[in-house]
Parts: structure tokens; sequence; C-alpha cells
């Protein structure tokens, strides 16, 4: 799978995990809520700090987050 879609598919399972809406993870990370969409629809090639960003409003370190990408399989 792409990368892009594999964490999008991460993104969107912490964000239902913690039980939030697109909206308050988008208000959290200061992104705009269409953006958080198309993440997690693995539609956008996102910033170092965009997944800083993301990874400080879920609660979750980058090492975990990256970790977590590395377990869902193989990367294109």
């Amino acid at each position: 799978m792409e990368l892009q879609r594999v964490f999008g598919k991460v993104i969107k399972e912490l964000r239902l995990q913690k039980k939030i809406s697109q909206e308050k993870l988008a208000f959290d990370s200061d992104i705009d809520r269409t953006y958080i969409s198309d993440i997690e629809k693995g539609d956008r090639n996102v910033s170092l700090l965009i997944i800083y960003r993301i990874a400080k409003a879920l609660q979750i370190s980058l090492s975990d987050l990256f970790k977590k990408i590395e377990d869902h399989g193989e990367i294109k």
C-alpha cells in the first residue's frame, strides 16, 4: 500500500480510538478539516510539521506514530 494511504489509515484509526471527530482533530492540530479528510483518504502528502501537529493533537509520540505506520506492513 502507498505510504500516504497507510498514514491516512493510521491517523483515522487513532482518531476513532480517541472518539474524536475530524473537526476536533482539525481544531486541535490547527489544520483545516477538509485537509484532515484528505489525509485520511491518502490524498495528501503531508509535511513533517503537519505530522507533528496531528501526533500532538492525538497525544501520541512521533516514534509511536511511525511504529504504527511500519506495523501496517509493506509500503510502496
